[in-house]
């Protein structure tokens, strides 16, 4: 073949990838899952900064701010053993460096030294740079062995709302944007009381992190854009209410309700999702725990290593083109340390 179409069909291919990768989520961007939504006073109540917490007119979304004052955060009415926890949720736009939005699980205020946690984490940006995000899983109280990826989004979370999910079942836990699954975690034997298995309430929150969020630590909230509005919308939580301190009697009561959280659609990463889920993380993640041989020389038990994948990561687990990253714990009230954004680059 003539070296000059050689080259020309593989300029071709980099376009034609993403264009690939754009459709897949594209689709799943419109393919829905079938969810059953509850107003937000049926399943939530605010946690702090109740001034800050407004709820909309027709009583299904809530409006978290952050101000100079406080931010702002709700919580689920009852703590659940497994479920499906989702929202619609918008950031907020302009200069947002040193903000954190979460939408994340946790019975810390039940188990304070053998707490579980899943969790997604927004992390704002200075005026013109895009909001990136980290998924994590804590089980048992394993703090020490963080969990984190970070991502880039392929949108604007500041334009238009876009569905955020945890599922969490006795087999798997997945991290869904809209309906493509961007993470999937499989309990193992090996992974012991790693895994999350306690009750969980679900929470929601913005508060000032300035002291890691953006560029680790180097931009901090402008309180001269303040307010800032994040946004939640078509609520779901699908899972079954169970109390904490009677978590054993209380499974037998639950096995109904599990097994039909698992007999849903997103309870499974089918073939074409695991394709999308392939590309998102080729495209987007830039930041992962399993390929990070400083921290872990031996990957935690619950990796999967993908050999196109690990070649594109140092051993800190960073891009080898761009992306950087130190440990950090993102709580209100925890001690933090600062993560280190400042090189990121762009695929």
């Amino acid at each position: 073949m003539d070296h000059r179409l050689r080259n020309f069909g593989t300029i071709l291919k980099i376009p034609f990838l993403l264009l690939l990768s754009l459709l897949l989520f594209s689709f799943f961007a419109n393919a829905a899952f079938d969810l059953a939504t509850i107003p937000f006073n049926d399943g939530y109540s605010p946690l702090f900064g109740d001034s800050n917490v407004v709820r909309t007119a027709d009583g299904n979304g809530v409006q978290l701010l952050l101000d100079r004052f406080t931010g702002s955060g709700f919580i689920s009415s009852n703590m659940y053993q497994y479920g499906f926890f989702s929202a619609k949720i918008k950031l907020p736009s302009n200069y947002t460096a040193g903000i954190c939005v979460a939408f994340y699980t946790s019975n810390g205020d039940v188990f304070e030294k053998a707490h579980d946690e899943l969790d997604f984490e927004f992390l704002g940006n200075i005026a013109g740079k895009p909001w990136r995000f980290q998924t994590n899983l804590y089980g048992n109280g394993s703090t020490h062995r963080g969990r984190e990826e970070r991502y880039r989004l392929w949108f604007d979370p500041t334009k238009e709302y876009h569905r955020y999910s945890i599922l969490w079942t006795t087999k798997n836990v997945i991290f869904y944007i809209d309906e493509v699954p961007i993470r999937e975690v499989l309990r193992s034997k090996e992974m012991g009381a790693d895994y999350p298995s306690k009750p969980m309430s679900l929470y929601a929150t913005i508060w000032d992190a300035s002291n890691w969020a953006t560029s680790g630590g180097k931009y901090k909230v402008n309180y001269k854009y303040a307010p800032f509005v994040t946004e939640f919308k078509d609520l779901v939580l699908k899972g079954c209410s169970a109390d904490p301190i009677q978590e054993v009697s209380g499974a037998e009561d639950c096995s109904g309700q599990h097994a039909d959280l698992e007999a849903q659609d997103y309870a499974a990463v089918t073939p074409l999702r695991r394709l999308a889920m392939r590309r998102f993380r080729q495209r987007y993640m830039y930041y992962s725990y399993c390929y990070d041989t400083l921290r872990y020389p031996m990957p935690p038990p619950e990796c999967v290593i993908v050999p196109s994948e690990k070649q594109r990561f140092k051993e800190t687990g960073r891009l080898r083109f761009g992306g950087s990253h130190r440990r950090q714990s993102r709580r209100r009230g925890r001690t933090t340390t600062p993560v280190d954004d400042t090189d990121q680059g762009d695929m």
